[in-house]
């Protein structure tokens, strides 16, 4: 097992595929949904009792490995402890399933500091924050752009730029969206990947 922590999100890493079994888990079919949909499926129980939010799931290969990345979150943040108990809990469960033909790496992260918004209720609860957006190309010469959330809808981003003039962009047009680094947490390079 290693572990790291620093300014950078929180992760326990450990190996996987040892084809143990421990219990009895809820059934997941071969036909519902990509891997990273039906880790979320199996892991929110989990993350809920240990009074976690699952903000992200991602199956993704780097390099020549696979990796089964879950980010967890909490009101005051996550520590080492959180990410550990969470990496202990689904281990069983994901030994079981073993719906993941391939060898892969199992992290438990922090969202971090400057955390990436990937779903609908990410955008819900930090609307009016301010964020930094990376574009897949250009747009009058920039590729990153610092602005205001004003708004998500049908998969569209709508941005208050510095001039108050706002912009709106197809989500699939961006290569990430992320909080800027200077915003207050409320309390409470491109993979190839699976996420949801």
């Amino acid at each position: 097992m290693k572990l790291e922590s620093g300014h950078s999100p929180l992760f326990v890493l450990c190996q996987r595929k040892s084809g143990r079994v421990w219990w009895k888990m809820p059934e997941i079919t071969p036909n519902s949904g990509n891997i990273a949909l039906r880790v979320r499926t199996l892991a929110q129980p989990f993350a809920a009792e240990l009074g976690l939010d699952l903000w992200d799931v991602r199956f993704l290969k780097e390099g020549v490995n696979w990796y089964l990345r879950l980010w967890i979150d909490k009101p005051g943040g996550v520590g080492l402890e959180d990410c550990e108990a969470m990496s202990r809990a689904i281990d069983a469960p994901l030994d079981e399933a073993d719906f993941i033909p391939q060898f892969y790496f199992l992290e438990v992260c922090s969202p971090g500091i400057e955390r990436e918004l990937t779903r609908e209720e990410h955008f819900a609860q930090y609307t009016g924050s301010q964020v930094r957006v990376r574009l897949q190309r250009p747009l009058e010469g920039q590729r990153e752009l610092t602005a205001v959330l004003r708004a998500y809808e049908s998969g569209n981003v709508t941005l208050e730029l510095e001039d108050a003039s706002e912009i709106v962009l197809p989500k699939k047009a961006c290569t990430s969206i992320r909080l800027a680094e200077d915003v207050a947490q409320p309390e409470e390079e491109p993979a190839e990947e699976e996420n949801i």
